[in-house]
């Protein structure tokens, strides 16, 4: 299946090298690293700076990279001939996983991960605002947590909107990823972020009528490209509201939806394995409280590597199917 985003966007000031990207295609295939004969799976194709390139996943790891086209051997194929290739991926079973948890309006895709070691995956919603990056929470984060585990595994569902009201903010962030502070999973979160507080949720947020589901998509991994950033493989539902067609939708883009089962400032309490829901945008005083928190509750086993926070690719990765 393929998509056009016929469109341009140019970073005027962004974090790290600053693309210009155009041309950008939902295009699955194989490809072959001509370098190393590893293969992954292709996602995308677009043209960045003149150079044609490939956004691809590695099925095994979850891990996304931008390829240059000259690197890497191409045969397009369809999702069909995908899962059947790759069935035995941690990524094709994510994505099965994802597929059978996607009836529910709220909260639909992969919450928990109850076989994980001891810890937590920390998700970081930043939805359009005014407010600036609440900063503390991630200076917080890295205090707790750095000592024992470095770089500190987070992941940032980040709308387009708000990247590009907060460029300032996106660099301070990749700049913690360049230190090795972080370790920086970016889950797209939509790019507009649509949200009526008079409207019910069977016509809010992604589901408000009218909504270019393929622009939402896109436009927010062309955003974080032409940051220096690289797409992941996730996507967190805005609201966590969804339904079954546009779940599916995102299913074909590639994507594996998340949603969490610890959301802190509705007072949703975390167990091994959970995926928390705090927001990062300035808006969230009593989930960013409740977060730091727990990290220094966890102090004591965070010390003897008992408790850590987990990354969110290897979460899946080690437990999709099950």
């Amino acid at each position: 299946m393929r998509y056009m985003l016929c469109f341009l966007l140019l970073a005027m000031t962004a974090a790290g090298p600053a693309y210009t990207v155009k041309q950008y295609t939902v295009l699955t295939g194989v490809g072959i690293l001509s370098r190393h004969d590893d293969t992954v799976i292709v996602l995308r194709r677009f043209v960045r700076d003149s150079a044609a390139g490939y956004l691809a996943v590695n099925p095994k790891s979850l891990s996304t990279a931008v390829i240059d086209s000259g690197d890497l051997v191409f045969a397009e194929a369809s999702w069909q001939l995908l899962y059947r290739r790759f069935a035995a991926t941690p990524y094709i079973r994510a994505l099965k996983q994802a597929e059978s948890l996607g009836d529910s309006l709220q909260n639909a895709g992969i919450r928990r991960f109850p076989q994980s070691p001891q810890g937590i995956n920390l998700t970081i919603d930043l939805c359009p605002a005014r407010k600036p990056l609440d900063r503390f929470l991630f200076t917080e984060i890295i205090r707790e947590i750095g000592p024992a585990q470095k770089p500190v595994p987070v992941a940032l569902a980040a709308a387009g909107q708000w990247m590009n009201s907060h460029r300032q903010d996106v660099h301070w962030l990749t700049g913690l990823a360049d230190s090795g502070d972080l370790a920086i999973t970016w889950i797209n979160h939509s790019y507009n972020h649509y949200s009526n507080d008079s409207l019910p949720l069977t016509m809010n947020f992604l589901l408000e009528k009218g909504t270019d589901l393929t622009a939402e998509v896109l436009k927010t991994e062309i955003t974080l490209l032409t940051n220096g950033i690289v797409p992941s493989v996730f996507f967190r539902f805005p609201g966590l509201v969804s339904e079954k067609a546009v779940f599916t939708k995102i299913i074909e883009f590639g994507l594996i939806p998340v949603g969490s089962d610890a959301w802190l400032s509705k007072g949703q309490r975390p167990g091994n394995g959970s995926i928390v829901l705090v927001h990062g945008n300035g808006n969230d005083q009593a989930g960013v409280h409740a977060v730091i928190q727990l990290l220094k509750r966890e102090r004591p086993n965070i010390c003897a590597k008992k408790w850590s926070l987990l990354d969110l690719k290897t979460s899946v990765a080690e437990n999709a199917g099950k």
